[in-house]
Parts: structure tokens; C-alpha cells; sequence
């Protein structure tokens, strides 16, 4: 597990949350800790490191 920082869509704040680098291609939704609003997490991964991290709005 990997802990990466972002910056919310919706509010604005830092976040952080655990990401599974063991799956090389991930597509998910999770809830902003802060805000409550439903971020769409696309993470993809190679060698164990984030090769790409996109958090938007869902729906966008």
C-alpha cells in the first residue's frame, strides 16, 4: 500500500488515501474525507510506483 496525497475536486483540500500498487490498472470511486463528495480515482502503477493519478469530479 502506497499513500498518496491529492488535492480534492470538489472542496479543494489535500487528501490522502492508501492505494494498492499490486493492481497495475485501477478505476474507482471513493468518498473526499473532507467534503463527503464522490471523487472518480483513475491510478495506474508499474514497479510498485504511480506512473499516472487522476482524481475528477464523477460524472466528469
Amino acid at each position: 500500500m502506497l499513500e498518496h496525497f491529492f488535492q480534492c475536486p470538489y472542496c479543494w483540500e489535500e487528501i490522502s488515501m492508501l492505494l494498492d500498487t499490486s493492481v497495475s490498472q485501477q478505476t474507482y470511486v471513493e468518498d473526499c474525507e473532507v467534503c463527503c463528495n464522490p471523487i472518480e480515482i483513475q491510478a495506474n502503477f508499474q514497479n510498485n510506483e504511480i506512473i499516472s493519478f487522476v482524481a475528477v469530479e464523477l460524472g466528469q
